[in-house]
């Protein structure tokens, strides 16, 4: 049971490469919920060139619900990419991402909701992560590395469970198309000025389909793209 009804407009997005098995009962939890939540909302799922069943079932959840649409990338462009076409396309005061895995229960979306007054940024951070031992190795060695080149003290920095003030994105420019994206966002945001809330939220071992967060070639461009963030990082300071 809900606290209270959160009079604002809330854009959720919905990142998703291949996610057939997993995008529906995604979609259908969170309008069941986001109908007892906010005042008004919209849900968008961002298929990025998918090669699975994705567009078809996506595009059937957008004809038998009214607030959700689909955005089609021809193909795979990659998550950050994903990422900008959600936050360029979000039409509502406050924006709302997870990812289409559905490995987060969108009820505690309201734990996020309830720091609105306070802050421009409130971060989910997994208190318990349901991945495989190298993709949590992964990710400790990404945070230290970070906090190390930016000074930014982030507990689960690629956390997907993100919400985000639009007006405080104004003037902030994106340009990681890979993995790069969330360290971009929050080194962009809080050089911006803009207040910063983490959370802790559950995490859910994936139900269907494989993670390519671990593969090579994602791996090594997300490295890329964070000497050139942080080589534009300096020339800004």
């Amino acid at each position: 049971m809900f606290t209270k009804k959160h009079h604002i407009s809330l854009s959720v997005f919905f990142p998703c490469f291949n996610e057939a098995l997993n995008i529906e009962d995604l979609v259908l939890e969170a309008t069941e919920i986001l109908d007892n939540l906010v005042q008004e909302y919209e849900i968008l799922i961002i298929n990025d060139g998918s090669t699975d069943n994705t567009g078809l079932v996506t595009e059937k959840l957008a004809v038998k619900h009214k607030n959700v649409r689909v955005i089609h990338h021809q193909k795979n462009r990659g998550y950050g990419a994903a990422l900008i076409s959600g936050f360029s396309s979000s039409a509502h005061e406050w924006i709302f991402f997870t990812d289409g895995d559905h490995q987060f229960h969108m009820h505690e979306i309201e734990m996020l909701l309830k720091e609105i007054d306070h802050y421009d940024l409130i971060l989910g951070f997994r208190k318990k992560r349901q991945d495989p031992w190298h993709r949590t190795l992964y990710a400790w060695s990404w945070n230290r590395l970070v906090r190390i080149l930016f000074s930014l003290k982030i507990r689960d920095l690629n956390c997907a469970f993100k919400l985000i003030r639009k007006k405080a994105l104004e003037g902030i420019s994106l340009n990681s198309s890979g993995a790069t994206i969330s360290t971009e966002l929050l080194v962009k945001m809080k050089l911006s000025g803009a207040h910063i809330k983490q959370v802790g939220v559950s995490h859910i071992p994936r139900r269907f389909g494989t993670q390519t967060g671990s593969n090579l070639k994602v791996i090594l461009k997300a490295f890329v793209e964070l000497f050139l963030l942080y080589k534009e990082s300096k020339l800004r300071s």
